[in-house]
This record gives C-alpha cells, structure tokens and sequence, in this order.
C-alpha cells in the first residue's frame, strides 16, 4: 500500500512553497489549524529567536504544552535550527518534570500558560535554562512567544540544520531517561528511513489526513504526526481520547490513517454496536497499533469490525529496531508482531547465547543506528551486548519464518515457587471479560511462594464489586489458562496507573 513517491523535499518548508494553503494541523476540540505556510512562517520565526539567544546546533529545548497548533510551530523551530527537542509530559508530579528540565539540559523551556500550575512547581529547576517563553498566556519568569517573535523574519535562518528529538522514555521500571540519538544529515528534508516506513508501508504521502488521539509528548505520535507534515499530509490532534470522538472525528475529517495503542481498540470495541455502526468509517485506509502487547480476541474483533486494515509495528523510543506485521500476515500467525524490518532480530538467553526458533528469551536487535542514554554511561553500556546489539528489554520468541511473538517484559516476570510467570497471559483473559474495563496483574508477596499472582482490576461499573464477582474472575481465567498463572486474589481499584499512551505503571500499584 505504498504512498505516492514524491521528490519533493520531506519538510513542512517544501509544502509552504507548493500548497500554502494545505492544513498542516487542525485540533477540532481547540478550533485550531495551521496552514502549511502559516507553519513555515512561524517556525521561522522561532528558530530566529533561538539563535539570537545563543542557540546552536546540538543545543536542546523543553517544550511543555498540550495539544495545541503551537506546539508544532516550537517543534519545527527546533528541529530546522539542528537542536535536539524534548516534549515533557506534562501530567508528570513536578518532581519528575523538574528532573527532566534539569536532565536534559534544556538551554530554552516553552511552556503554555493553560498548565501554570504544573510551571510553577518546576521551582529552582528552571534556574540555569537561559531562555524561558510562555506560549499563549502570561507566566512569571517567562516572555511571552507572540512578543518575542513579532519583529522577527519569517524566513529561513542563515545555517539552518536538521535536528532530532531526545525523548524520555516512559519511567515504566524507573526514573525515565533520555533517549539521545545521533543528529541526522544536516540537509533540511533529506532521506529518512522512518518515512520509508510510513511510505511504503502504510501509504502515506501529500494525501494523508492523520488522526493522533494521544498526548503528543510521546514519542509515537511526535514522530507520526510530524512525519505525516514532512510528507505534506494533515494532522487531526486529539486533546484526549474519547472512543466516540474518535469515530466522529473520523467521519468529519475523512480521517485515513489512525494510531491506537490496544487500550483505545478496548475501549471502541466496548462501545455499543448501535453507537460503533452510527459513523462512516469509510475513508479509513490504515488502523496501526503499538506501544503494548495486543490481546488477540481485541485484534481479531478489530479486524472483523475494520476489515482488514489493522497493522501492527514493535518499536522502542529507542529506535534501535521495528518489526511491522499486516492484517493478513497476523490472520495466519496470530499474536505476532511481526518481522524486523530495521536490523536482524535475535533471541538470547541470560548467558547471551543465542536461542533457536520457539524458545523463549531476550529479544536483542541488531542496531541500524547507535543512541545514548543522556548522562547515563552505565545504562548505554547495559543497553548494548559485545555484537552491538540492543535490547528494551522484553522476553519473546521467533517461529521458523522470523516472526517475532512477544511474551512480555522481563521486570514483569512474577516467581512464585520458582516458576517464572509472564502476567500477561492473564491480563489478555482477563480484559476481554464483559464486566472489565482494565486490568493489571503482578507479583505480590507470599511467605511460602516468594510471590502470587495477584489482578488489580478496574470495571466498567463498579458497583457491582463482590467478593464473589472476584471468585467468579478466577475462575474465568482457570478455565481459559493453566493453573499456575492464573490470579490468586482479585482486588478492584477505581482506576489503573495508565499513561495517557496507555503503557501502565505497573510500580505505582500496592504490592
């Protein structure tokens, strides 16, 4: 399904001069758009701003913002002034957010005014960054964007230069780090492998409208959104999911490629029928999913409701390999992830030998490019084995013909008795159960096994909470898995420590 190949240089500068007046983004909650050259213009102006205050390339920035047209004007200042960008998320405790600031060296910080509270508790850690700019909205200690940049030429800088993103990644097992990788070409627009992928692959190209339901200081919808602008596509933004938003919007914007992570594909296939068949789907092209292990019953009941448009990749924020599967590969070997299509994939046991095809082991991929971690020599060296190959550290196996099937995430592992156990298996059951909305399952302590298998779920009415329901859940999973992973208690909980990417942060629940 590959797009239409275009020689046209891959960057918003290339469209601004084509199709001026094409939509570079639109937030339909905000009432927002920018235009191509509206996008051009202003990110212009920024990346004028940036080097007068004595930002050069390789220098970084912090942008602080929700979803909003003017993230993307910052971002792309960014990056065509050949500095590295990292969005913070921004529903982080002003600890963690502070550690970030302070991590990364930010030389300038955006940040909005809708968060100031989330602003004013970065405290002294805003104390070293030179340049601080609110962006619509007044905060203290900040410059306002629209006065800093209204005197300044909308025209390209003098030595501009790609950049590249530092992403932090989620602080799922830790305190999160920066993924820092090499900068690219200099050359504005020049080859990108990732736009390969989204070309050839997935059909993008000028004609591309992307829905993006998902914060964008993640790494995956940064990445998807500002590569479907590099093509000269739209980008429809998100605030928030709401499964039936979603559909509305998809109807209205003739929506043709979307990103999901499993969560979102729950909680559309959990809606009414009536409500799921009101909206024309029609327009879509491409449903992908990724970021966390998908239940096959929630892929198989996408596919039969979407038809066979439902891709799946296995990437880290690393970007050290990517495994791509279509519907009509996963039909034939469910549970797949898929090939590497970025460097060899291999599975190691915990001697570093390399296991055969149907064993279980650490999934390494042979590295297409090198990354450090920022400040963190020790965890670079950890993340790479003598061949160079890299590991995010998560446990699967390969069949005969190199599809990938992943298990789960090696500091998921519950032991109990001595029987290594993968929660995820109970997670799938149990998430598909009519009266679950979430789940979680981890190791909990036991005197006389070390650990038990212990849910954490959330229903989707929580009146109906019983120590008999919970009996009733159990048992549901005996009968669908052996005995040993399935739960031994069941506690409710009102709600799940998800990320609004849906990865869930297994350490903030009580052991």
């Amino acid at each position: 399904m590959a797009g239409q190949v275009s020689e046209t240089p891959q960057h918003p500068y290339a469209h601004a001069a084509a199709s001026p007046d094409r939509i570079a983004v639109t937030l339909p909650s905000r009432g927002e758009t920018r235009t191509y050259a509206e996008l051009d213009h202003r990110s212009n102006q920024i990346a004028a701003l940036l080097r007068s205050r004595g930002l050069n390339r390789r220098d970084g920035i912090a942008i602080l913002m929700p979803n909003q047209a003017s993230w993307f004007d910052v971002v792309w200042a960014g990056l065509r002034a050949g500095l590295y960008v990292t969005p913070i998320n921004w529903h982080l405790t002003a600890q963690e957010a502070a550690y970030i600031v302070r991590d990364c060296e930010a030389k300038a910080v955006f940040a909005s005014a809708q968060i100031a509270e989330t602003v004013a508790a970065l405290g002294d850690a805003l104390d070293a960054v030179e340049l601080r700019v609110s962006v619509e909205g007044d905060l203290p200690g900040f410059e306002a964007l629209d006065d800093l940049i209204a005197d300044l030429p909308g025209t390209p800088i003098a030595d501009e230069r790609e950049g590249s993103w530092m992403f932090y990644s989620s602080g799922t097992t830790g305190v999160p780090k920066g993924i820092k990788p090499g900068l690219p070409a200099p050359e504005l627009g020049g080859p990108n492998p990732f736009l390969m992928l989204l070309t050839e692959l997935y059909g993008f190209d000028s004609s591309t409208v992307y829905l993006s339901p998902a914060p964008l200081y993640h790494a995956a919808p940064a990445g998807w959104s500002t590569g479907t602008q590099r093509l000269g596509g739209t980008v429809v933004a998100m605030d928030r999911f709401d499964p039936e938003e979603l559909l509305r919007l998809i109807e209205r914007h003739q929506v043709t490629n979307v990103q999901l992570v499993p969560t979102h594909l729950i909680h559309l296939l959990k809606l009414p029928e009536e409500v799921r068949g009101r909206y024309d789907l029609s327009s879509l092209k491409m449903v992908v999913h990724a970021a966390a292990p998908c239940p096959v019953e929630v892929k198989r009941a996408a596919i039969e409701w979407l038809g066979p448009i439902v891709y799946e990749y296995y990437a880290g924020s690393e970007g050290t390999g990517f495994c791509a599967i279509s519907p009509q590969e996963w039909l034939e070997r469910p549970g797949s992830v898929g090939r590497s299509l970025l460097g060899g994939v291999h599975i190691l046991d915990e001697d570093g030998n390399e296991l055969p095809a149907g064993d279980e082991g650490q999934v390494w991929f042979e590295s297409v490019h090198r990354f450090d971690y920022h400040g963190d020599p020790e965890k670079t060296r950890n993340a790479f084995n003598d061949k160079g190959w890299s590991t995010i550290g998560d446990i699967g196996r390969l069949d005969e013909d190199g599809y990938l099937f992943l298990t789960d995430r090696a500091s998921n592992m519950i032991i109990s008795g001595g029987v290594n156990i993968y929660p995820r298996e109970a997670e799938d059951v149990l998430v598909v159960h009519p009266l679950v909305e979430d789940v979680a399952v981890i190791g909990t302590p036991d005197e006389v096994m070390g650990e038990q298998v212990t849910a954490f779920v959330q229903l989707r009415d929580p009146s109906v909470a019983s120590e008999t329901l919970a009996a009733e859940l159990v048992e549901y999973t005996r009968d669908r898995l052996t005995h040993f992973k399935c739960p031994r208690e069941v506690r409710f909980v009102d709600a799940l420590p998800r990320l609004p990417n849906g990865k869930l942060l297994k350490r903030n629940l009580t052991a």
